[in-house]
């Protein structure tokens, strides 16, 4: 059988080229785009034209009947795909001899039900090419490139034949996705072999909360030239510049004016609140301040701002709906400060609209509360759902609950959010302390990395595949 692979940087010269060869009778088996441009298998008409008669290609019509031509076994496919992988010097044989040999199974326990399935169908001079054409196409398709670099190599498409069941197609997808993953995997494993510093760095980001797509966005503008202690400060001022926080602006107590705390259930808000209004009645006077709270579901949630505004010497009011809160509003139009405390909400909560809605009114700032010691995910989440047009403020409440800061700054920074304050206690008013991006970034990187959480330094590889569904980093940093 003449079967050639045809190269050139277009489907159309490389089609030229085997026509060259194989006259106007030239059958295409397989086309696949190449890192310099596509490939094409080809072969004449006239060999499956030699099959369809029951011809041998290599030898005469006599010598065919005396020697019938067998069909191709499961052990004569995974051969010829070894033969064909040790050619195109195949990548990562561990990795590529399990997919190649599930892959095989697969095909060739499908191949068997469909040639059953549809034989009545099937004309008998057409069998032999149908399971020619078949063969080839287990030989061709699940090759791939074996050269590794850092570059992404192109992904091949897959172009499953006419009459092919959606269980094949499926496992072709989910096949081009492990390789894509395993390229991706093996190009950062290189560079952190060549590179032990920035690996090291990845995996102290990691250990400390901080996201995968934040610390390989970092490590990526890393300067190569620095040392280990250098390349540490650099990455802390990196984290430092791109937290946002109002050290450079006026504090919340001294700027006044109307906000209202937002958030999930069991942050904080309420005594934050309490804080916030504290700091200004010690300012300025009890007198400068106003108290509203909207939370009439949550049991004894207006006791305790209550409680909390008669111990500042604040009066406490309570708002059930938006006309009440209009009017509560324009009776505390003189106040330096007036804070609104909320109910707390899941980010799904079908309530949410509703109370987001109720807030939005002129002059009405809103204030995001994020627990600092909450999971990465779930202060996506928060902050997702929460996220207002505007520029949004934060606060970070319970840092001194938190085990790890990293997931905390990690979602300010992705969110280009701005941190107003942190709490650090349930003292009111002095557990408050403005927000200090190196403190915060210093803090977060003296996690010791002893739970059982961390990753160790072999587990990064998992950590690093480019994903489909992953954020990009464009834009992300002022690194």
């Amino acid at each position: 059988m003449n079967i050639q692979r045809f190269h050139a940087p277009t489907s159309r010269e490389a089609l030229a080229k085997a026509r060259l060869v194989f006259g106007e009778g030239t059958l295409i088996l397989f086309n696949r785009p190449t890192e310099n441009g596509v490939e094409v298998v080809a072969t004449a008409e006239d060999s499956l034209a030699a099959l369809d008669r029951g011809e041998s290609p290599l030898g005469s019509p006599k010598a065919s009947k005396l020697r019938p031509t067998p069909q191709p076994s499961y052990q004569e496919v995974a051969s010829k795909v070894e033969d064909d992988a040790a050619q195109l010097a195949m990548s990562t044989l561990s990795f590529q001899d399990y997919v190649r040999e599930r892959m095989l199974r697969k095909r060739h326990e499908s191949a068997q039900n469909q040639a059953a399935a549809q034989a009545p169908n099937v004309a008998p001079q057409e069998r032999p090419r149908a399971a020619f054409v078949q063969k080839i196409q287990v030989e061709t398709d699940i090759t791939a490139p074996k050269v590794i670099s850092t570059r992404k190599p192109p992904t091949p498409s897959v172009q499953p034949a006419t009459g092919m069941s959606q269980g094949i197609v499926d496992e072709l997808h989910a096949m081009k996705d492990l390789i894509e993953d395993r390229f991706n995997t093996l190009a950062w494993l290189g560079q952190a072999r060549q590179n032990p510093i920035q690996s090291n760095l990845m995996l102290k980001l990691i250990r400390a909360g901080y996201s995968p797509t934040l610390a390989r966005t970092i490590l990526e503008r890393m300067p190569e030239e620095m040392d280990a202690a250098q390349s540490v400060r650099w990455v802390m001022d990196v984290l430092e510049r791109n937290l946002k926080t109002d050290a450079e602006g006026t504090p919340l107590q001294e700027e006044g004016g109307t906000f209202a705390l937002i958030g999930a259930t069991g942050v904080g808000k309420t005594t934050t609140a309490a804080k916030l209004a504290g700091l200004c009645a010690r300012t300025h006077g009890a007198g400068s301040v106003g108290l509203i709270t909207l939370d009439s579901y949550r049991v004894g949630a207006q006791e305790q701002l209550r409680a909390y505004g008669k111990m500042l010497g604040v009066v406490a009011h309570l708002a059930h709906d938006r006309a009440a809160l209009q009017d509560l509003l324009g009776l505390l139009s003189n106040k330096k400060m007036v804070l609104i405390d909320t109910t707390g909400l899941a980010p799904r909560d079908p309530r949410k609209r509703e109370m987001m809605d109720l807030l939005d009114l002129p002059n009405v700032k809103r204030l995001l509360v994020l627990n600092a010691g909450g999971h990465g995910d779930t202060l996506d989440d928060v902050v997702s759902a929460f996220k207002s047009a505007s520029a949004q403020q934060v606060i970070f409440s319970k840092i001194d609950e938190a085990v790890k800061l990293g997931p905390a700054i990690d979602a300010a920074i992705r969110h280009q959010l701005i941190l107003r304050g942190v709490t650090t206690g349930q003292r009111v008013p002095e557990d408050w302390e403005a927000a200090s991006a190196a403190k915060l970034v210093r803090a977060s990187m003296r996690t010791s990395g002893n739970s059982a959480f961390d990753p160790k330094i072999g587990d990064l590889g998992f950590f690093f595949n480019q994903t489909a569904g992953s954020t990009s980093s464009k834009g992300l940093l002022d690194a």
